[in-house]
């Protein structure tokens, strides 16, 4: 009996959110599937869905298998990727989430040719500002960008995350540029807000060291692009990664503020799931996004050529 390939398909179901999704996308009818789940939970003795005519829903039992049992499908993916490698083959699908962005402008123009690379690669990429669980989503890879702050992942760090204040000329026409941290807190600041809450204080770094001010706008955002779109638009000040703003300083839509008190840079990493097997198509790619956005990144290569 294939138990693997049916705890395979349970997870399957858990992540699309139905069993007729589940079949379609292991070209399976809705009729096997349904029996090789109740096989499943046969063989267990415990029930592993509630299902009603609208929903479906893990058990506890259920939820103690996907947890427990995704890693060992993973690796059992893992080994059978590895064998196939070793023949000279890198395949299945690469599932990944990133900023819509970030992976708009700097993911999406790389694809063709990783896929070039690797023609037994399929490659399913999730869009989403929001962070994913990446093990309970069954995805490979996430691309985030700042701080990390889950210690359960293991991280990559493909570029630095370059920070810079910045407005538009008109704004500074109208108002002024700020001269010292402290001018902040009587400007118009673009801020934005994430998981946790409205980010109000700017960290910059000075002579002596960090400077934190409080600063206030009539305009806040969960999506930096509507903040880069307020700033280009005159409306006020933003803290912007370089590689979101670089086309606007490089077109003087934008000027950076405040050179001498920088925000401290962070980074853009690739994270994964820990497993003890790796599957080859994650750390091809992964490898494949060290070497085209290593260090120097291709946004600050462009600045560096114009200078």
């Amino acid at each position: 009996m294939d138990r693997i390939g049916d705890i395979a398909l349970f997870l399957r179901v858990l992540d699309l959110g139905s069993i007729s999704a589940a079949a379609r996308s292991l070209d399976l009818s809705v009729a096997v599937a349904s029996q090789r789940l109740k096989r499943l939970e046969g063989d267990l003795g415990v029930r592993l869905l509630h299902r009603t005519t609208r929903h479906l829903t893990p058990t506890p039992e259920g939820l103690l298998l996907a947890e427990q049992g995704r890693a060992l499908v993973e690796d059992l993916d893992a080994l059978s990727e590895s064998l196939r490698r070793t023949g000279g083959g890198i395949a299945g699908t690469l599932r990944m989430t990133m900023s819509s962005t970030f992976g708009r402008l700097y993911i999406s123009p790389l694809l063709p040719e990783f896929l070039a690379l690797h023609p037994d690669v399929r490659v399913s990429v999730d869009l989403n500002d929001l962070k994913v669980d990446l093990v309970n989503a069954g995805t490979d890879l996430a691309i985030r960008i700042g701080a990390l702050d889950d210690s359960t992942l293991v991280a990559r760090k493909l570029a630095s995350n370059r920070r810079v204040l910045c407005a538009s000329p008109d704004y500074l026409r109208k108002h002024g540029a700020p001269q010292t941290p402290e001018d902040l807190a009587r400007h118009e600041c673009l801020l934005l807000v994430g998981t946790q809450g409205r980010q109000d204080v700017w960290r910059l770094q000075g002579p002596d060291g960090e400077v934190a001010v409080r600063v206030q706008g009539r305009i806040e955002s969960n999506q930096g692009e509507l903040l880069r779109d307020a700033a280009v638009a005159g409306m006020g000040i933003a803290l912007h990664s370089t590689w979101h703003v670089n086309g606007d300083l490089r077109a003087g839509r934008l000027q950076v503020l405040l050179a001498d008190y920088p925000p401290p840079d962070t980074g853009i990493h690739a994270v994964m799931p820990q497993r003890r097997l790796v599957p080859p198509r994650v750390r091809a790619f992964v490898d494949f996004l060290a070497q085209r956005l290593g260090d120097p990144p291709p946004w600050e290569r462009e600045r560096t050529r114009e200078r």
